[in-house]
């Protein structure tokens, strides 16, 4: 029994440090649509390579899982190549969560592609305002997000800030879009 859990964590929460090969073409068609828990097992690999790279936030299979539904993907001959997602942190604030692409597809706008339905969402939901904690700063700005200090996103800090591995050196960036 102790094999067996010792090798169910292992594969629970051990990011991949290196993305396995695709076999989608590089210059293939790409669709965005909404995640499938059949897609958990790519986005944990994409989402941990670029966190084992101290690019973002790692998630375990179970965070993915419980919250497959906030996730658009781009697909690529029938693979997943990107993601990002949509977290409602309180009725008036949502953040943009996991924005990935796998290297093979940067450069094509599949960033702005994944995110681009996320505020038609908050809209929809009635959520006026949308918010990043991010090292990309120039991409976000291009979406029209700006910088304000992290303090002015008080919802976050208590829900999540406070369990980070971070949170004594946080490097990340706040930024928030009126949507």
């Amino acid at each position: 029994m102790e094999t067996t859990y010792r090798i169910m964590t292992t594969l629970l929460y051990q990011p991949p440090v290196v993305l396995p090969r695709l076999h989608a073409r590089p210059g293939a068609e790409v669709a965005i649509r909404n995640a499938r828990v059949g897609d958990v097992p790519r986005l944990y690999e994409i989402i941990n390579y670029y966190a084992a790279r101290g690019d973002m936030l790692p998630k375990t299979m179970d965070q993915l899982y419980n919250r497959v539904r906030n996730f658009r993907v781009a697909e690529a001959d029938g693979e997943v190549v990107g993601c990002a997602a949509l977290h409602i942190t309180w009725a008036d604030l949502a953040e943009v969560v996991s924005v990935a692409v796998h290297p093979d597809f940067q450069g094509r706008g599949l960033g702005r592609l994944l995110i681009e339905p996320l505020f038609d969402e908050a809209r929809a939901l009635g959520i006026p305002t949308l918010f990043t904690l991010t090292l990309q700063v120039g991409f976000f700005s291009r979406l029209g997000f700006r910088e304000v200090p992290k303090l002015r996103l008080p919802h976050k800090i208590w829900q999540d800030c406070t369990t980070c591995f971070k949170q004594d050196r946080c490097d990340e960036i706040a930024m928030v879009r009126e949507v």
